[in-house]
């Protein structure tokens, strides 16, 4: 049987999350790609807080670039906002997608601005 394009990649999602988890000390970077938006978020999975968030909805991210560009400007605001919260490690969580394109932009973007995985 053949899965539709979101059912594969839920269950995909679903193995990485048997695996990757946030805690306190390591808190989980998850990503959402939408066809038009990118969003990303800190989550300490222990208490169920996320700690930070950034999209590229957010006023501050204007851009007129590709949606990779605008990837890597959401990864850069995301991480500032994850060092000011006083986080400076993450697990990556890649949410079903692949590790190309806007997900790898986003994975970059914040790396450049100190975070690491």
């Amino acid at each position: 049987m053949a899965f539709s394009k979101d059912l594969r990649r839920l269950k995909i999602r679903k193995r990485i999350r048997g695996t990757v988890n946030g805690t306190a000390q390591r808190p989980r970077l998850s990503v959402y790609r939408s066809n038009k938006e990118i969003y990303a978020q800190i989550i300490d999975d222990v208490t169920g807080v996320t700690i930070s968030a950034a999209s590229s909805r957010d006023k501050d991210i204007t851009v007129s670039g590709s949606k990779v560009e605008v990837a890597n400007l959401v990864g850069k605001a995301l991480a500032e906002k994850a060092i000011k919260a006083g986080v400076e490690t993450v697990s990556f969580d890649r949410g079903g997608y692949l590790y190309h394109g806007r997900v790898k932009s986003l994975a970059e973007g914040a790396r450049e601005a100190g975070l690491k995985f």
